[in-house]
């Protein structure tokens, strides 16, 4: 009987702490127009850094260092991918970025799943959408974005850590321009 209230204990404070954990997560999202920060980009072992603006909805801008001057930009509804030698244009909806970058939409899948704690230190969502697993990472501690992992639109692993975070920062429109093609 004792064994029974126990696991029942740690069943409710578990429950509990995941519960106010997704609220957290919740609140910090609703909060955020948008997010500044460095990032590593781990696809396929190939490792990128930059740092990069979120701007809610589906806007991003990054600019990686060392890279041919590679950017990568969306304005909303296309994805520009853009170095001193090539240059790539695709619909938004087209890839994962497409739900990343869309704060409603992460929101009401969180609200419908369960959380992963990783290391006492990340909380991880798995979604699954048009057979695309999209994990999305939080700090256990700030209930900040920190990352995700997605296969990209070549079905290759695509892990993306942040760091240095900022949040709903003073940002020029101009910087969601998609560049022009060389």
């Amino acid at each position: 009987m004792l064994k029974y209230f126990i696991f029942l204990f740690f069943f409710i404070f578990i429950t509990n702490t995941n519960a106010n954990n997704k609220t957290q997560i919740i609140e910090n999202l609703e909060k955020t127009k948008n997010l500044s920060f460095e990032f590593e980009q781990n696809i396929n072992g190939k490792i990128e850094n930059g740092n990069c603006i979120i701007e809610y909805p589906k806007k991003i801008f990054c600019k990686y260092l060392k890279n041919n001057d590679k950017v990568l930009v969306s304005n909303g509804k296309s994805l520009v991918i853009k170095t001193t030698t090539s240059f790539y244009r695709y619909p938004l909806q087209k890839t994962p970025l497409n739900l990343i970058l869309d704060k409603k939409y992460l929101i009401k899948k969180i609200n419908n799943l369960n959380a992963k704690i990783i290391d006492h230190s990340f909380i991880n969502y798995t979604i699954i959408e048009n057979n695309n697993e999209i994990n999305v990472f939080f700090d256990n501690k700030t209930f900040d974005l920190i990352g995700w992992q997605t296969k990209d639109i070549y079905q290759n692993l695509s892990i993306t850590l942040l760091s240095a975070i900022q949040i709903n920062q003073k940002i020029s429109n101009n910087v969601f321009k998609l560049p022009l093609q060389n």
